[in-house]
């Protein structure tokens, strides 16, 4: 076989299929307002939540507070979301109480700068652990956060529990988690 056939029969269609690769995983992370991303983590006595999401679905703009009352804005949702229990009511059966809560926003000034963010499109992001003595109890968490932020259409959640690993979508009026038997 000649070196110009087998560059095109192998080495082309590899390097066509680079740019195809690239953005399957920019998709993977869009940014879409009124989406956001929850993983949810039952290791132990633990239950770990992270949180993916545009800023705007918190506070309805995407860039640093300027007034009185964006501020006002910005802090009301933060302050929501430190309050975490109040918006991730886990079954009752893993007796959990919250434990560190850890939000992550350029444009807030909480925690560091993403280096990936794209200009215009702030986040902001969460890690909120729960401490449990039963955590592998764990059927279903209650999210509020359909209820608690209006700007919030959709929630896709990826659970990795010991009965297995789960994909959700909720969208209202659904706010219940639920996965395994």
């Amino acid at each position: 076989m000649n070196p110009a056939r087998l560059l095109s029969t192998f080495a082309l269609p590899a390097l066509l299929a680079l740019p195809i690769a690239a953005i399957a995983q920019q998709a993977q992370h869009a940014h879409v307002h009124g989406q956001l991303r929850l993983d949810v983590a039952i290791d132990g006595p633990t239950v770990v939540i992270e949180m993916d999401s545009p800023l705007d679905n918190f506070i309805g703009f995407e860039h640093a507070p300027k007034t009185d009352a964006e501020k006002k804005t910005a802090d009301d949702a933060v302050a929501q979301l430190r309050a975490a229990d109040q918006l991730f009511r886990i079954d009752p059966g893993a007796n959990c109480k919250l434990g560190p809560v850890t939000l992550r926003s350029a444009a807030l000034g909480l925690g560091k700068a993403d280096a990936d963010a794209a200009e215009g499109h702030a986040d902001l992001d969460g890690t909120f652990a729960f401490n449990c003595t039963n955590a592998q109890a764990t059927k279903f968490i209650d999210v509020a956060l359909l209820d608690a932020f209006k700007g919030i259409r959709q929630i896709d959640v990826q659970i990795a529990a010991p009965q297995g690993q789960f994909k959700r979508t909720l969208k209202r009026p659904t706010t219940r988690l639920t996965w395994g038997k």
